[in-house]
């Protein structure tokens, strides 16, 4: 993609056989913003959803990975059994574990809503009987009600997220552990369409965080908050999880964020992949570490970011409570009618424009701050209206505005059970 400000691509090491050496803090810039858009028409559409996983006869038991692992069987990620073929549910998504033992579900991306909605009903209904044969179940919400945080799954990466998390007090660790969300992935659009589709995704966040937050208790008590996952995400290193900065060049932005980002990890061949504290990608590049870093490293590293919004090649939107097994769509069919054509973008864009900054306020207090339940009134009649310019059929459709007027019509700051 085009980008503002031309500057060099990162050069060839002479010793490097795959990966070229990053020279300079320009260099890493220029592959960043190089990579991080893949612009074309709009169209794809996918999902990642997390939840965390429990024992049915006693939910505040911890896990036992052998119980997991046999439950997922074919579909068991090589995190939990490394003999495992890893392979797709029949509809194409894939299992995978995080570092507590929450369950993900990641769908391929598909160019129809409603195909997207049935494969992935479908594989979650395979994934939930796999499970409930297992005496396990997943819990509706954005965070683990019962336990305390615990590790499931120790990998290097893993391992050096706890040791940098550490340092920084126990949310990043609860969030590791204990967090749940639902991921939405689109696409970022044609280069005229990127900085619009880049503003409404941001501006978008705290309405729709707090329409659909699901996590008010965390290891058996009232945490205050409609979002005790978000809560923990704002109170992590803001340089790895804060919004990008929204401007008329995203790629810029984004690439900015990035090398000032301080290393989660770094990867050896032996030994822990533990980084020092408070060195930043930059850094690195200017030599605070021994080998100099290669584009592979940088690639590496943006994986270690988690921002609200993160751009990987397209849009993944990071901020929405992890939702009932049943009423995942409703979330994801208001963003898809959301960015369904160009004049829907301005039009949202500009309704959650008085609360795009609010996220604090929307983890805290979800639908009983008022300028959030009336921002969401409005940004989600839109949406709702919107709904005819996706494919979905019209009984699904009714559907979904049932279930956002339900959301807006609820309880604030409690759980949602279909």
């Amino acid at each position: 993609m085009t980008v503002s400000r031309q500057r060099p691509v990162a050069q060839q090491h002479p010793t490097a056989d795959r990966h070229p050496t990053v020279r300079s803090v320009d260099e890493a810039e220029a592959y960043v913003a190089s990579i991080c858009f893949k612009t074309g028409p709009p169209r794809l559409i996918g999902v990642e959803m997390e939840w965390v996983a429990h024992a049915r006869d006693d939910p505040g038991r911890p896990i036992d990975p052998t119980v997991l692992r046999a439950a997922l069987g074919p579909h068991a990620p090589r995190t939990l059994d490394p003999d495992s073929p890893h392979a797709p549910l029949p509809g194409g998504a894939t299992v995978t574990v995080e570092p507590g033992g929450q369950v993900e579900l990641s769908t391929p991306p598909h160019a129809s809503l409603d195909a997207l909605r049935v494969t992935t009903a479908a594989d979650l209904d395979r994934l939930t009987r796999r499970l409930a044969d297992a005496g396990l179940a997943l819990h509706p919400g954005g965070i683990d009600p019962h336990r305390r945080c615990s590790r499931l799954l120790s990998t290097p990466r893993y391992d050096a997220m706890a040791t940098a998390f550490a340092r920084d007090g126990r949310d990043g660790l609860v969030m590791m552990c204990s967090t749940a969300a639902l991921q939405v992935c689109l696409d970022a659009g044609t280069p005229a369409q990127l900085a619009p589709r880049w503003a409404v995704a941001h501006a978008l966040g705290p309405v729709l965080l707090a329409t659909f937050a699901t996590s008010p208790r965390h290891a058996g008590r009232d945490t205050g908050w409609a979002s005790a996952r978000m809560r923990a995400w704002l109170r992590m290193r803001p340089e790895r999880t804060s919004p990008v900065e929204v401007t008329d060049d995203p790629a810029d932005a984004w690439a900015r964020y990035a090398l000032r980002a301080p290393l989660l990890c770094v990867r050896r061949p032996n030994g822990g992949w533990h980084a020092p504290p408070d060195v930043s990608f930059a850094d690195w590049i200017r030599g605070a570490l021994p080998r100099p870093p290669t584009t592979d490293d940088l690639d590496y590293h943006l994986s270690t970011l988690f921002p609200p919004v993160r751009p990987r090649g397209y849009l993944e939107l990071r901020y929405l409570d992890s939702q009932p097994p049943a009423a995942w769509l409703a979330p994801v069919a208001v963003l898809a009618a959301a960015t369904a054509t160009d004049a829907t973008v301005d039009t949202v864009r500009d309704l959650a424009a008085p609360a795009a900054d609010r996220w604090v306020d929307a983890a805290r207090h979800g639908l009983a701050a008022p300028l959030l339940a009336a921002t969401a009134r409005q940004v989600l009649d839109v949406a709702c209206r919107g709904l005819a310019h996706t494919d979905l059929p019209p009984a699904v459709r009714d559907e979904v505005a049932v279930t956002v007027e339900r959301r807006l019509a609820g309880a604030p700051g409690r759980e949602f059970h279909p």
